[in-house]
């Protein structure tokens, strides 16, 4: 009976060594207090007694959000600066010996860090250089870590938070920043208005002038062809009076006809002959003249 306990008592001890090691863990593994090796995933058996798990690691990326930390810049003021640190560790050994509390060693070297920098900065200038902040703390923080087996991938300044005095007089600036940049808005755009109305009226002026110049020369082009036309007919009627062997008192009576229809276009002096077996003249010579032109 003592035996079959004592055989069970075994079997657990020495099923107790059996250890199984998931993904992105590591088992760091002592032997009588000293460091004997590192078990990555896999099955793997831990003598009891002799041998321990020092520590279990977590090989994933590790994301901390640390506290504001207080920190004067070049020019004397005072904010308040919270940052995120993402890191890694690469090597289970050293983070397991390296340091003490590693977590709490990295929040105590990212404030003075943080200290070191924004004090060498002026409030715009930190307000304005998150990049080169958060580069040269990464920068830092990876150097100073590395004999601890922790890689820091990146370091984010999450929030700057100056004084309140500094915080309105900071959104006085931007609001009077931004009403100077309405005002010239507003102007650029009056002016646009004010040289688009000019161009419009411009335009307009000119397609009146040019409307009414082209009504002009219709117009005289109209009261041109009138002429014609009134001189044309006057030389035919001449010509057919001629041909059908009109007297002369008919060929004078049409000649002073032909006359007064002349006079009213654009002579301003007509020349009316004393005899008016001149008018009989003349109208047959404008007659043949009309007939030889067509």
């Amino acid at each position: 009976m003592y035996g079959l306990i004592i055989l069970i008592i075994i079997i657990v001890i020495a099923a107790s060594g059996i250890k199984i090691i998931s993904q992105s863990r590591a088992y760091v593994v002592e032997r009588l207090g000293a460091y004997h090796r590192t078990l990555q995933t896999g099955l793997h058996y831990v003598i009891p007694f002799i041998e321990r798990v020092a520590n279990n690691v977590n090989l994933k990326e590790i994301v901390k959000d640390f506290a504001p930390q207080p920190v004067i810049t070049k020019d004397n003021v005072t904010m308040q600066i919270d940052t995120v640190v993402y890191f890694q560790i690469t090597d289970a050994k050293l983070y397991t010996y390296g340091v003490e509390n590693p977590v709490n060693a990295i929040e105590n070297l990212t404030a003075t860090t943080l200290r070191n920098i924004i004090g060498e900065l002026e409030l715009d200038e930190t307000l304005t250089s998150r990049d080169v902040i958060n580069t040269k703390m990464r920068s830092i923080l990876d150097e100073a870590t590395d004999p601890w087996g922790i890689k820091v991938n990146r370091v984010e300044v999450k929030n700057i938070l100056p004084p309140r005095d500094i915080q309105e007089a900071m959104e006085k600036q931007m609001r009077a920043e931004r009403e100077r940049r309405e005002a010239i808005l507003k102007a650029e755009g009056e002016k646009k208005a004010a040289i688009l109305i000019a161009e419009g009226e411009k335009e307009s002026t000119i397609l009146r002038a040019d409307a009414k110049r082209e009504a002009h020369i219709r117009e005289a082009e109209g009261e041109a062809e009138a002429i014609v036309k009134i001189q044309e007919a006057t030389a035919q009627g001449l010509k057919l009076l001629r041909d059908a062997k009109a007297d002369d008192a008919v060929l004078k009576l049409k000649s002073y006809d032909a006359m007064v229809e002349v006079a009213k276009g654009q002579a301003t002096k007509i020349i009316v002959p004393s005899d008016l077996q001149n008018i009989t003249t003349i109208g047959t010579a404008l007659a043949e003249s009309m007939e030889k032109k067509k």
